[in-house]
């Protein structure tokens, strides 16, 4: 298994830094109520206008903040503190939050981006030689916020493979709640138990051609953060019972165009599915089991490793991905 080795994260770093500043091309999630809000990407988002899209920017600085707080003796470590602090200013944050508090704005990166918005704050307060999570906790409370009353409404959670991904957003935002909102916690937890805890025998279809993760892989990486570890095992067998899907399906998926921003979500695929083996393996009481989910994800991430710092369309958000999967335990 590929560890976070200085060469890897000075890798991560590098690439991340040359794009989270970088404007162009940018692919806007923007509902304009009149001619005066066609506006440049800064102009809308001082803060999180690069690396293609606006989800892209908040995880690439958690890449960054990650890579510093982990490898303070990087060659990079200084230059993505100065980049940090002359980005997360009060006046830049406080017009992302006044651009996210818009009527218009109510779906805007729901919820994916809300997740790791809330996972970059979560990550500058383990920087405590910084007020970074201080300047960002406003945005992050009002997510927080979002993230109640959305549950109060979807009915049906989303098991796409995409960014609209109930599981996968819910599991970011669980982490960062156990820390700064109990309720919310709560309420992810109930939600997560009533929509997901009745799940078993799994036989879906996946990859879909531009999923970047797996429905049902999501499903458990969520599941066995909120369950204690017995019941989760016996959930997850009953999901995912030996011998199946995992076993006979369950192997690394190839890039046709990286190009190509849909086919390379695939890349993606390989990564969060290592993440969710890694994570999903320490719950389970099976050793043998356990061992080849393990194998399984170093298989998965080896596949991809090499597009990290490819083509722009999988370049300007991978590395993030791959850092999951390599801090899991």
């Amino acid at each position: 298994m590929t560890k976070l080795s200085p060469d890897i994260a000075s890798r991560f770093a590098r690439t991340a830094l040359g794009h989270v500043g970088q404007e162009y091309p940018n692919k806007l999630d923007h509902v304009m109520a009149g001619a005066e809000d066609a506006r440049t990407p800064r102009e809308l988002h001082p803060v999180f206008f690069g690396s293609f899209d606006w989800h892209s920017c908040v995880h690439s600085w958690w890449t960054l903040l990650a890579l510093r707080r982990l490898h303070p003796e990087l060659p990079e470590a200084a230059e993505i503190a100065a980049l940090a602090e002359q980005t997360f200013t009060d006046e830049k944050l406080a017009a992302e939050l006044a651009y996210a508090q818009r009527p218009e704005a109510r779906g805007f990166e729901r919820p994916y981006g809300w997740a790791w918005l809330l996972y970059l704050h979560l990550e500058a307060s383990r920087h405590q030689d910084q007020a970074w999570a201080t300047r960002l906790e406003p945005l992050a409370r009002h997510f927080a916020a979002g993230f109640t009353s959305y549950l109060e409404v979807l009915t049906y959670p989303i098991t796409v493979g995409t960014h609209f991904n109930s599981a996968f957003a819910l599991t970011l935002a669980e982490e960062w709640a156990r820390t700064f909102d109990p309720a919310l916690h709560t309420a992810i937890a109930e939600y997560a138990s009533a929509k997901f805890g009745h799940f078993k025998d799994y036989r879906g279809w996946e990859p879909g051609g531009d999923e970047f993760l797996s429905p049902v892989l999501s499903v458990a990486l969520l599941q066995s953060r909120i369950m204690a570890t017995g019941g989760f095992a016996d959930w997850f067998a009953a999901l995912l019972p030996e011998g199946g899907w995992l076993e006979t399906s369950c192997s690394p998926v190839a890039v046709s165009d990286a190009s190509d921003g849909k086919m390379a979500h695939l890349d993606g695929l390989n990564f969060s599915r290592g993440w969710a083996l890694r994570a999903i393996a320490t719950k389970l009481p099976d050793p043998a089991r356990a061992d080849a989910m393990e194998h399984l994800a170093g298989q998965h991430m080896a596949a991809s490793m090499h597009a990290i710092d490819g083509d722009y369309m999988g370049s300007h958000w991978l590395a993030s991905f791959a850092l999951l999967a390599l801090l899991e335990r």
